[in-house]
């Protein structure tokens, strides 16, 4: 798949608020590899073992049709695979003979039907019917469409959650609304049979009788109860729906921080496509070496960073890199292992964060005048426990303060440059371009 396509799915899948624009989004990926694949998805009661609606994505649109069929129609190991999830399972010579019980009356002869599940939260939710041409040559289409179905496996499991939460939501209002229902017209009923009782006497009968005031008195303290009843039904209902929509709010915020998760997992997978089509596609060390330290300065949303790497003298660093740095500092300024915060880090090969201002004193590097923040991160690049470089990222954007997730952060997309420089061969080659040595 074309990088594009890819970094344009994670997009489509992180901003869609429906499982149709997420379907819509995954078929056009499917018809940009082969245009004569289908795809459809069959949704799946766990409770009844049935395959209840299929959604089939149709020229930018979702057609939904009832199935209602028995997920026993599979063979025993076929749906034990399928449960399970997490890759597709092929029906081989079979898949003419199932493709019509899943919905693909206009498929091509010879073709190959896959079935792969969706889980939810350990349970099968769903599962994703793929049916394309079989191929002589080439790559099968499923081997290709594994990274952009790692995407959408995980906004099935976020839009699923949202749904379920929107389910919750309204159930609980129809069971209040109906409580409350109930308890006002009882209520009203009660205070209608009270207020004629004390009100109400018989006519003709000019006063009542001392047992038919014990009988009132009774019924009216019978009217009561039920009243007092009523009340405490009614606290006990206002009690669930306040910890009904605590628990909801808790849902919100998990459903928040799992969206939050998505998002930086895509944002890293389209920066490390990035730079890997950068290594593939470029000769020029300057050229690498400037687009993999914008690679983990835009991420970490640094204004001011550099990249350092190993000089042809033992125990010395040269600036191979920079962005927003001193007027001063040039290309190809050593320095040595063990001085400044540079070397510090890259002979000690343990990351170093500083969070406060207050430790300046311990590090120089933040007496620096074009420093406005009291937090950086300097990282050392190591490959196969060969010092490679160090990569050092100050003033974070809106005056942000970097954390200890930051710095595993940091660590993910260090193990990436450092790949790229080592097989690269990136320090001698700009050594000789910057004419430094």
């Amino acid at each position: 798949m074309a990088p594009r396509s890819l970094a344009s799915l994670a997009h489509a899948l992180g901003a869609t608020s429906d499982l149709d624009g997420a379907l819509v989004a995954l078929s056009e990926c499917v018809i940009e590899m082969d245009r004569g694949a289908s795809l459809a998805l069959l949704r799946y009661d766990g409770r009844q073992e049935m395959l209840r609606e299929r959604l089939t994505p149709i020229m930018g649109r979702v057609e939904r049709t009832q199935v209602e069929t028995t997920f026993d129609h599979l063979p025993a190991p076929v749906r034990m695979k399928v449960a399970a999830g997490g890759q597709f399972v092929d029906m081989a010579e079979r898949s003419s003979e199932y493709a019509r019980l899943f919905g693909f009356t206009h498929a091509l002869d010879g073709g190959v039907l896959a079935l792969r599940g969706l889980r939810v939260e350990g349970y099968l939710a769903a599962v994703l019917v793929l049916y394309e041409p079989r191929k002589i040559f080439g790559t099968r289409t499923t081997e290709r469409l594994a990274p952009a179905l790692a995407l959408f496996d995980l906004a099935f499991g976020r839009l699923s959650e949202r749904e379920a939460r929107e389910e919750a939501v309204r159930t609980l209002e129809d069971v209040t609304q109906r409580v409350h229902g109930e308890y006002v017209r009882k209520l009203r009923a009660l205070e209608t049979e009270l207020r004629d009782a004390r009100n109400t006497t018989p006519s003709g009968v000019p006063m009542i009788s001392a047992a038919e005031a014990v009988a009132l008195q009774a019924e009216s303290a019978r009217a009561d109860e039920e009243v007092r009843r009523a009340t405490r039904k009614a606290d006990l209902a206002e009690q669930q729906l306040m910890s009904a929509v605590g628990q909801l709010e808790t849902a919100h915020v998990e459903l928040h921080r799992r969206s939050e998760a998505l998002r930086q997992r895509t944002r890293t997978l389209y920066l490390l496509d990035r730079v890997l089509t950068l290594d593939a596609g470029t000769e020029s060390p300057q050229e690498l070496v400037d687009g993999l330290l914008a690679l983990v300065g835009d991420d970490m949303q640094a204004q001011r960073c550099s990249l350092m790497l190993v000089a042809p003298e033992a125990d010395h660093l040269y600036l191979a890199a920079g962005r927003g740095l001193a007027p001063h500092v040039t290309l190809g300024l050593r320095t040595r292992i063990g001085e400044g915060v540079s070397g510090r880090v890259a002979a000690a090969r343990e990351p170093l964060l500083v969070q406060d201002v207050s430790q300046a004193d311990r590090h120089p590097l933040l007496r620096d005048q074009y420093f406005t923040t009291g937090s950086f991160i300097s990282f050392p690049l190591v490959y196969h426990n060969e010092l490679v470089g160090v990569v050092n990222l100050t003033n974070r954007a809106k005056l942000g303060v970097y954390s200890e997730e930051d710095v595993e952060r940091v660590r993910i997309l260090a193990l990436v440059i450092s790949l790229v420089a080592w097989n690269a061969q990136l320090a001698d080659r700009l050594v000789v371009a910057l004419n430094v040595d």
